[in-house]
């Protein structure tokens, strides 16, 4: 018999031998036990938690495949940076760093303002007249992505979780899901900013006719072929952060779907991923379930910007704490059940 106990099992006994019944904390104590596996310890913790928002925009939009105009993404960027957007006020309220990074914004941003810039191009290309961007740009913007996560990497952060911002970026997320789980379009396209009834159905169209019109091979083509600027520049930084043992927040449809493609780089990401919500963009429920991801919290929203990630943080946290300070059985001199 097997004296020595894997990480997992004393985890799972340290979980079991709190002042409760078992189970009796629910996911709470999934997470916990997820988060103790990511830092291989019993006593995980999350330092200098930290979301980077990519912000880009996406030449589809030129079909009309989004009721809100171009100008929105640079303006969004803005009042990240002013902290007036609902990332920010989460992220306020939690503790939670925000960065924001220029990705590929069609707009020249102040200087003074508190963006960061690594714009790779002014949008990424029309993909119903060519690729959304050349390998070249998609290796570039993964690697710009990889480089941002090791900075807070390297100033002590351990949790790191992405946000978005670009008017038109379901339907590059829409792609990337029917692609890589072999899935209709129709089923993987929803509503984006409010799209409905003749709407909704050309943007269906269009993302059909561009499906159709390629035929990449590998996840690095298809990422180029049918991505973004942001899209490329999270799943580098989720390839990053699992090199380097993070835990990753993962917010709704733009993100997952930036997982799955991440997924398909590496395989292992998905084991350092907390998903924090079910987004009622639709397809998003699919990919969670073709993850076999069990999100944290469903609030019926569908914002993106990494706003999932931000609130669901505390209950992450909870986790933490319940594991590293809630009493045992023997700690508080209560009888556990009987043997």
């Amino acid at each position: 018999m097997n004296l020595i106990m894997t990480l997992k099992e004393q985890l799972q006994r340290k979980i079991d031998l709190k002042t409760k019944p078992t189970g009796a904390l629910g996911q709470l104590e999934d997470l916990a036990l997820k988060l103790g596996l990511i830092q291989s310890t019993l006593s995980p913790e999350l330092k200098k938690p930290t979301i980077l928002v990519f912000a880009a925009d996406h030449g589809i939009t030129d079909e009309g495949v989004s009721l809100y105009p171009k100008a929105v993404t640079w303006q969004m960027a803005m009042n990240f940076c002013s902290g007036g957007a609902a990332v920010s006020v989460f992220c306020r309220q939690n503790g939670i760093a925000i960065n924001v990074i220029d990705a590929g914004v069609d707009y020249d941003f102040p200087e003074e303002l508190a963006i960061i810039n690594a714009k790779i191009a002014k949008g990424t290309a029309n993909m119903m007249k060519e690729p959304a961007m050349t390998l070249d740009q998609c290796r570039r913007a993964m690697e710009t992505g990889a480089g941002y996560v090791a900075i807070e990497a390297e100033a002590g952060c351990n949790t790191i979780g992405f946000g978005e911002m670009g008017i038109g970026n379901t339907s590059p997320s829409s792609l990337l899901m029917h692609r890589f789980m072999n899935l209709p379009i129709e089923i993987c396209t929803g509503k984006g900013t409010g799209m409905t009834g003749e709407k909704l159905d050309h943007k269906t169209a269009v993302l059909k006719a561009v499906s159709e019109k390629y035929d990449p091979k590998t996840p690095e083509e298809t990422l180029a072929t049918f991505g973004g600027f942001e899209i490329a520049m999270m799943v580098g930084g989720m390839l990053e952060a699992k090199r380097r043992g993070m835990v990753i927040l993962i917010d709704g449809f733009i993100a997952t779907a930036a997982t799955l493609t991440a997924v398909r780089f590496d395989g292992s990401v998905k084991d350092n991923c907390i998903f924090c919500h079910t987004s009622e963009e639709r397809g998003h429920q699919l990919i969670l379930d073709y993850l076999e991801a069990k999100p944290v919290l469903n609030l019926g929203m569908r914002l993106g910007e990494g706003s999932g990630a931000a609130v669901a943080f505390p209950v992450i946290k909870a986790a933490v704490t319940f594991l590293n300070e809630m009493a045992s059985f023997e700690e508080a001199g209560v009888s556990d059940k009987e043997k």
